[in-house]
């Protein structure tokens, strides 16, 4: 025995031998019966032979821990050297050779070779040493650090010198000194603290000075810099025969998917500096240099310590802090503490809950108490128990379960060498593990339950206060750089299609990406709003879709804190938005383009539109005052979009149904054509004058003319004047003739409503059903209108004639206009050529425009052209001797029909059915892209709003209900034209 000291002669712990099994026998058969060198073999089973303590050591890292037995077999002198000396000097021995070996190596490749082989050298002897109960957890997690450390001052080191080599940089002895290539590298997370863990993956940050990079001609420091942090992050984790030396994590420097991998000092302080996180705020605690240019990293992180540590109680940082803990807690270990499946690091209780208890503790107060600074958490647990922030008994719990879990958490990463901290799901399984961990399976359990709930009480004491913001689904968790697994699910079972999408776009808006979301507060107030927003765009047709519209949308608005916050403290308001943004595409279009008219739903007077006078007079009083013509055309695009907007945005929220929709449109319409025809004629008349006497009126047909607009609808047009005289002429400086004068006015009214500016286009306009159509004049005499219809007009302009409206201009001429078309729509005809002109109309219309299905509802067979043309055909063939029933509106002028006795219930009944039932549902397929309308190509939450809108409990029985409408009132169509012929 006198020949082993040290380690072997310390050895006070073993893993726990499966049942049966012989450790010697376990040895030889695993071990020594495999290695060709048989004098190592022998001196092996020796030590076993002779100490049973080694043996069971041995045995058990056979038994337990593959990536240790691989190991043993190809490197069993290994075994034999950490055995035989004392743990701290042979850890020297292998840190030792670390920077001469990659000096000597001038072939990169070579010097990648020897730091694996004594990365494993290291892994071997810091598992003895820690299974053997040799070493405590901080000096396994120092020796892990000192490696890590060595490693990549030894990475950068040859980084330099290949930069040199291949002319990148001008640098003598470029290995020598480091410190002379303007780089730094920054240790982070629980590398930077001195706490890594066995199979820990190193976060790093690497910042440049690009003054002090030593370039070489032209080359651009950034582009050198970044080569450098490439063959650095080669060194380490590139995986070659002899495996790695480190997974290297870059993601924890200033906004990683849009920043390169180093960055300048001036980009880092000035992001941090605005745009900087808490959970950054956090990890910079832990930052150290550990390579390069160490003065420069020391002033680098001086330079940051006001961001770090704030010298006052910021109380809405206090609440985003609460919000990250709140997010990083929600269920990531489930609802309950367990053992099967219990994440160690991450789950309730775990180590994550005890760092995270100091991490707070130290943002909030550090600030002013620089002795709670520190980076190691055992240290600062005490340092938070001597100032009075904790008590002794907290102190006591979680250090101890502190350095519990960790030990667990190397024994399950020495198993295979894997970077997990999950325990497996099955009982087998793990009862296996607390054998490895020296335990029986019940004490096992018990001592681990014991830990995690200490850990759990102590730390939901921190902020018993503070309300719940996980979601009931599961996790939502966007701190950090990387995507959180169980976040990644949740995401899934609310509904997204492409988790990882939403989790970048997430943890952009914490970055400061979007313009809206810059400040602090905005990104406090969105890290409480986030759970609540993705479960209610979840619940909308397209979530993806929703999420992308939001996102564009912040990247124009000027500011959003306002909108948060009152979204945040109303669930409905939320749920509007999301449904909006999800299942309204034409409105969420306008979101995106101009994210102001999101005002209108926060507005005092939402739930109380807005009536057609008022309408006008609002439009008139923001829109006159104007003096640019360039002006007035963006603001009446901005005004009208805005007013649209709150109109769908009420329809959807149920404040008006589709009928009084179909109104608003309208009414915003009839406005924007009002101010606009004012605008118009006032430039005209600056230049030409005006037509003494003349009068004129703007006439709506189709659906602007039946109030009946949807948020897609076009506007039909008619402009129509008189004149006191046929020959007048304006009396302007340039006159013009009366039909000059009203054919440029009709012109420029044009160009105000579908001129395409900056602030895009207003309506669509068409003017091809006044008479003669295209061929005629765009603004038409009333003398020549009533002539035309006398004695030249067609069914089909009859047909359009029984929707026309006076909506602008002069109230008395208009008044006179709709006695003249109510004259030509009621001149006696006969009823049977009415119906034999409408029909073949409609058997023309379903030839050259076949509908696509049921859900065609304009075109459908049963749809709204049916009820229009039966209706119109009742309304051409009596108006005559029952002038009362014509009506614009559809709907009223069948009511009217059917009072007036002129259509019985058998045939109006099916109508008025089928023209409620799908001008609703137009109204609401109206506000998406999905037109014609395809249920297939919808998701069941839009779906479930249409059924909503007809007052049915589901889709399914809508589309049945839909069809038996249709197929009655086609019916009733074909009753209509077969009795009138």
């Amino acid at each position: 025995m006198s020949a082993f000291t040290s380690l072997q002669q310390r050895l006070c712990a073993a893993p726990l031998q499966p049942p049966r099994t012989d450790a010697h026998a376990l040895i030889r058969a695993e071990l020594t019966d495999r290695l060709d060198d048989r004098g190592l073999a022998a001196r092996i089973e020796e030590i076993c032979r002779t100490d049973e303590k080694a043996a069971a050591l041995v045995a058990g890292v056979l038994a337990h821990a593959p990536f240790l037995a691989r190991i043993l077999r190809r490197h069993p002198e290994w075994l034999i050297e950490s055995l035989g000396a004392e743990a701290d000097a042979h850890l020297a021995d292998i840190l030792a050779p670390v920077l001469p070996m990659a000096r000597q190596n001038r072939v990169l490749a070579d010097a990648m070779r020897h730091l694996r082989m004594q990365r494993l050298r290291l892994a071997l002897h810091i598992a003895l040493a820690d299974i053997g109960g040799v070493w405590s957890l901080e000096q396994v997690v120092t020796a892990l650090t000192a490696f890590a450390d060595a490693a990549v001052d030894a990475a950068l080191r040859l980084a330099l010198r290949e930069a040199a080599a291949r002319g990148h940089i001008v640098l003598e002895d470029a290995f020598e000194h480091p410190e002379a290539g303007g780089l730094v590298v920054l240790a982070m997370g629980k590398h930077g603290a001195g706490e890594l863990n066995y199979s820990s993956d190193i976060d790093l940050i690497v910042i440049f000075d690009p003054a002090r990079v030593p370039v070489a001609g032209t080359r651009e420091p950034l582009e050198v810099a970044v080569r450098i942090v490439q063959d650095i992050v080669k060194v380490l984790h590139e995986q070659t025969g002899g495996g790695y030396v480190f997974r290297t994590d870059l993601r924890l420097r200033p906004d990683p998917a849009s920043t390169p991998v180093a960055v300048s000092v001036e980009r880092a302080i000035q992001y941090y500096q605005t745009v900087g996180q808490n959970w950054e705020r956090a990890a910079l605690i832990k930052a150290r240099p550990i390579a390069g240019n160490m003065t420069l990293g020391q002033a680098f992180l001086a330079e940051l310590t006001p961001f770090i540590w704030r010298r006052y109680f910021d109380y809405a940082a206090i609440a985003d802090i609460h919000a990250m803990k709140r997010q990083i807690h929600a269920h990531k270990g489930g609802a309950a503490i367990a053992v099967e499946g219990h994440d160690l690091k991450l789950g309730r209780g775990g180590i994550r809950e005890i760092e995270f208890f100091v991490q707070t503790q130290q943002l909030v107060f550090g600030g002013k108490r620089p002795v709670l600074r520190g980076q190691q958490t055992l240290t600062m647990l005490e340092a938070l128990c001597a100032e009075g922030w904790i008590g002794a008994d907290a102190v006591s719990a979680l250090q101890a379960a502190y350095r519990h879990l960790r030990t667990l958490e190397h024994r399950m990463q020495m198993v295979e060498d894997e970077q997990t901290q999950r325990l497996a799901r099955s009982t087998g399984d793990v009862d296996r593990f607390a054998q490895f961990c020296g335990q029986t399976p019940a004490a096992f359990r018990r001592t681990l339950l014991v830990h995690l709930q200490a850990v759990e009480r102590h730390y939901a004491r921190l902020f018993e206060d503070s309300p719940g913001l996980a979601s009931t689904t599961g996790n939502l968790v966007f701190t950090g750089t990387s995507d959180d697994p169980e976040t990644l699910d949740t995401l899934k079972r609310l509904g997204f299609l492409r988790p990882e999408v939403v989790a970048e776009t997430v943890r952009g808006w914490h970055f400061g990406r979007r313009r809206a979301i810059v400040t602090e507060r905005a990104r406090e107030v969105l890290t409480e709003l986030t759970p609540p927003l993705l479960e209610a765009l979840g619940r909308s047709s397209d979530p993806d879709g929703a999420l992308l519209v939001l996102d564009g949308a912040l990247q124009t608005m000027p500011a959003v804190v306002e909108l948060f916050t009152i979204l945040k403290q109303n669930a409905a308001l939320l749920a509007l938005f999301a449904e909006i943004l999800g299942n309204a595409p034409l409105l969420a279009e306008t979101v995106v383009q101009r994210p102001h008219v999101l005002d209108a739903l926060v507005g005092a007077d939402f739930a109380a539109p807005v009536l057609e006078g008022d309408m006008r007079a609002r439009f008139h009083a923001r829109l006159h005052p104007l003096t640019s013509f360039e002006d007035f055309l963006d603001q009446l695009r901005d005004l009208a979009r805005a007013e649209r907007f709150a109109a769908g945005a009420r329809l959807l929220s149920g404040v008006i149904d589709p009928v009084e929709n179909g109104a608003a449109e309208s009414g915003i319409a009839e406005a924007s054509i009002d101010v606009a025809l004012a605008r118009v004629s006032e430039e005209l008349a600056s230049r030409h004058g005006r037509v003494p006497g003349a009068e004129m009126a703007i006439i709506a047909l189709g659906k602007l003319g039946g109030r009946e607009m949807t948020a897609r609808s076009d506007l039909d047009l008619m402009v129509l004047y008189r004149t006191p005289v046929s020959e007048a002429e304006s009396d302007g400086p340039k006159p013009l003739m009366a039909s000059e004068w009203y054919a440029r006015l009709t012109q420029r009214l044009l160009t105000a409503l579908t001129a395409p500016t900056k602030r895009g286009t207003l309506y669509d306009v068409d003017l091809r059903l006044r008479p003669s159509g295209n061929k005629g004049p765009v603004a038409v005499s009333l003398a020549a209108f009533e002539s035309y219809h006398a004695r030249e007009s067609e069914i089909w302009e009859l047909m359009a004639l029984t929707r026309a409206r006076c909506v602008a201009g002069d109230r008395a001429f208009g008044a006179d206009v709709e006695a003249a078309i109510a004259t030509a729509c009621g001149r006696e005809r006969d009823g049977r050529v009415i119906a034999r002109a409408i029909r073949a109309m409609r058997k023309m219309v379903a030839k050259e425009k076949p509908a696509a299905g049921p859900w065609d509802i304009k075109l459908a067979a049963g749809g709204l052209v049916d009820v229009e043309f039966a209706v119109q055909c009742l309304l051409l063939t009596h108006a005559a001797t029952a002038p009362g029933v014509l009506s614009a509106n559809t709907g009223e002028a069948l009511a009217r029909l059917q009072r007036a006795g002129l259509v019985g219930a058998e045939v109006a009944a099916p109508l008025q059915a089928a023209w409620a039932l799908q001008s609703a549902l137009a109204q609401i397929i109206a506000l998406t892209k999905l037109v014609p309308f395809d249920p297939a190509q919808a998701r069941g939450p839009f779906l479930q709003r249409l059924a909503v809108a007809a007052g049915l409990p589901g889709f399914k029985v809508l589309d049945a209900h839909l069809k038996e409408v249709q197929h009655a009132a086609h019916a009733a169509m074909e009753r209509v034209l077969g009795t009138a012929a």
